[in-house]
């Protein structure tokens, strides 16, 4: 499901979970990775990436289910641990890059914005808020990430209209960096990732802190989180 590797001073995380859905397993092997590489010491930086035609389509509709049928405590549990998900990876103290392969579609999209870069394949593959189509909220936590990284008019575009973004699209409206072909999508975020592996990691998170101190403060805490009922 999660395939952690290291190149160098870069550390792939390869989601191998078909649309990569966030299923439990599924975060508690992303975490786990995660807690690997921080432990890590000297130079190091993170490129996570998908595989086939996903990257990722976010969250998991059975195990949203499952944990409405708990109750309203059961549902903020999970979203909670998916929320805190985005902020360990918005915060991360090492330079993250995401190699966006294929479709990054509703939270799939929050966790590729969440990474201070991204690379997306220019060939196959799109960027998607659907939520407006689905009939579905946005929590607020994850409306303050959206809004943390793109800007207002953008922002606006893709969560209103629910629009597919192109590779070459997301470029001009500045939703990823660097758009390559499907065999150079992984390499390019591979260099870039590389290029700064060396950035002191206490200093690297208190600035994104600093950057996203609004956005990390909902993804942590209930606050972020739409009261059930």
């Amino acid at each position: 499901m999660i395939d952690l590797d290291r190149q160098g001073d870069v550390f792939v995380l390869q989601m191998r979970g078909g649309e990569n859905r966030f299923t439990l397993p599924f975060l508690d092997a992303f975490e786990a990775a995660l807690e690997q590489i921080e432990r890590t010491p000297g130079p190091a930086a993170l490129v996570t990436t998908g595989e086939g035609k996903f990257y990722s389509n976010g969250l998991d509709m059975p195990t949203l289910a499952e944990a409405a049928r708990s109750g309203g405590e059961g549902l903020a549990a999970h979203l909670g641990r998916v929320h805190r998900l985005f902020a360990r990876v918005l915060g991360f103290p090492r330079v993250t890059v995401a190699a966006i392969n294929g479709h990054a579609f509703a939270g799939g999209w929050m966790l590729a914005l969440a990474h201070d870069l991204r690379v997306m394949r220019s060939d196959r593959g799109y960027a998607c808020l659907p939520e407006i189509d689905l009939q579905l909220s946005l929590q607020p936590a994850m409306t303050a990430l959206i809004q943390a990284k793109l800007r207002k008019q953008v922002a606006h575009e893709a969560i209103v209209t629910g629009r597919r973004f192109g590779a070459e699209e997301a470029l001009a409206r500045g939703m990823v960096d660097h758009v390559a072909g499907e065999a150079d999508v992984l390499p390019q975020a591979l260099a870039l990732a590389a290029a700064l592996a060396d950035k002191h990691p206490a200093t690297l998170a208190a600035l994104k802190r600093g950057l996203h101190r609004e956005a990390l403060h909902l993804l942590e805490t209930p606050a972020g989180l739409t009261p059930a009922g």
